[in-house]
């Protein structure tokens, strides 16, 4: 399962970020790694970015983005 498939107020854990490549990485700077637990606060609607919480703090996006977070089951 993939962060873009995470239904919204359930937290998961982050497994990884695939493939390793510049945009991964910078996901990775964000917060986005091995480990955290993360919750869809809103989901993409209609193009529109969702908005996530990991960390404590707020993070917005796009659903190609999402796509690339793995989650544990």
């Amino acid at each position: 399962m993939t962060l873009a498939d995470l239904l919204p107020d359930s937290p998961a854990r982050i497994a990884r970020v695939v493939p390793f490549d510049t945009l991964s990485e910078r996901l990775m700077e964000m917060g986005l790694v091995a480990g955290a637990e993360v919750t869809v606060i809103s989901p993409s609607r209609l193009g529109s970015p969702m908005q996530i919480r990991v960390r404590g703090y707020k993070l917005s996006l796009r659903r190609q983005e999402a796509q690339r977070v793995e989650l544990v089951s």
